[in-house]
């Protein structure tokens, strides 16, 4: 067996980046931008009203009246310069007149019949918008590895864009393997599970952002999982899920082999999770995880996930972590790395940590009641009130004081 870490490394060392597409900025939504992005311009490309207001300059003498000689709506320019003492009524983000260096806010102002008078104490240079205040010519905006959120879009359709380069989206085919198997929906029966592997595995897969591709079930005769998994090596990542242990009937390891595929480890130092393979096939990442759908998920988590960012163009592939003190004693009387289900709360600023009701690598509930991974370590344990590292598994949990891992 091999450690995780090691498991990790040899995994993120033979597998590449996927090519770079240019995409709608829509599309681009939740993808990583391939090559740096540089402001072609100023923003703003002229000085800009901040508010409702009259655009005036500062340098005129002191007066009690300011006559308003135009009006400058949004979209508008007054390309005619305003002499000192005149005003010119202006809305938010309208340009800024030549000779104004001010803009008063209409509450700051009272009518007159001939024009305005100002009520409050005049500051130079306020409510202006200065050309390139948000951005210079040729500033340096988002780098390569950033992923595109709501935020990213908006400010590139700022920077007239309408398309942009962000690595191609990963296809994961998901291979359930076992005659004891039914599809989803089918009726009850004793002898037999239903599949949801495939269906945990492909939300993983699409909450990294890859497309998973469920190519179904394969029988346990050799023939078969020959003829699935090469129907799942035509994608760009292969996940199977059972049929990788020491059984009479586990042939996925041994098929990967006979089709040319090599083996780069068998089984790995961690409960659960032992029995996982990881191989090259026809240049694609073969990841056999173990029937037990805990195992399955919590591989996933510690070899599939970070193989997924990483030939998607993600610069941080590791889960966040926290420090969080524990409710209660956990020990681990084992021989192996324990990664402990966790329930993590946050309370008084502080993060809290229990173990979930079962740990069983069967049992999905272990995972459907925490949000978080413990490492112990074997044949250790750690008391009530001690604080322990947890891999935090949720998406988007209390991302305020979260630190991200890296290899």
């Amino acid at each position: 067996m091999i450690s995780i870490e090691s498991a990790q490394h040899i995994i993120l060392d033979r597998i590449g980046v996927l090519p770079v597409e240019e995409v709608p900025l829509l599309q681009a939504l939740g993808r990583i931008i391939a090559k740096d992005v540089f402001t072609p311009w100023d923003a703003p490309l002229a000085d800009k009203s901040a508010m409702d207001g009259y655009a005036i300059s500062s340098r005129a003498p002191k007066r009690d009246t300011w006559p308003v000689v135009d009006f400058v709506p949004a979209g508008s320019m007054c390309t005619t310069a305003v002499a000192p003492g005149e005003a010119v009524k202006i809305m938010t983000g309208a340009t800024v007149p030549p000779g104004c260096d001010t803009v008063v806010p209409i509450e700051d102002t009272e009518q007159t019949p001939d024009g305005i008078r100002l009520i409050r104490d005049l500051k130079p240079g306020s409510h202006i918008r200065k050309r390139g205040d948000d951005l210079k010519e040729n500033d340096l905006v988002l780098t390569s590895g950033s992923i595109v959120r709501p935020q990213e879009i908006g400010l590139l359709a700022s920077l007239g864009k309408t398309t942009i380069g962000v690595y191609r989206k990963l296809r994961v085919a998901i291979l359930a393997t076992g005659d004891e198997l039914l599809d989803a929906g089918s009726a009850p029966d004793p002898s037999r599970i239903i599949n949801s592997n495939s269906y945990s595995l492909a939300a993983q897969v699409l909450e990294a952002g890859g497309e998973p591709l469920l190519i179904g079930i394969a029988a346990d005769t050799s023939e078969a999982t020959k003829e699935k998994i090469s129907e799942g090596i035509q994608a760009d990542m292969l996940i199977t899920t059972g049929g990788v242990s020491v059984g009479d009937r586990d042939f996925v390891k041994e098929t990967i082999q006979e089709m040319g595929g090599e083996l780069l480890f068998w089984k790995v130092n961690m409960k659960p999770g032992k029995p996982v393979a990881f191989a090259m096939l026809a240049g694609k990442p073969v990841f056999a995880l173990p029937g037990n759908p805990v195992a399955a998920m919590v591989a996933v988590e510690m070899f599939v996930r970070p193989a997924i960012l990483q030939m998607t163009g993600h610069s941080r592939i590791m889960k966040p972590k926290v420090r969080a003190t524990l409710a209660e004693q956990v020990t681990n009387r084992g021989e192996r790395p324990h990664l402990l289900r966790m329930r993590v709360t946050l309370k008084n600023g502080a993060y809290t940590a229990i173990a979930t009701s079962s740990q069983s690598s069967a049992n999905l509930t272990s995972l459907t009641e925490g949000n978080g991974l413990l490492r112990l370590e074997a044949n250790s344990s750690l008391s009530a009130g001690c604080s322990a590292e947890i891999t935090v598994l949720d998406h988007g949990f209390e991302m305020g004081s979260i630190n991200y891992g890296t290899l």
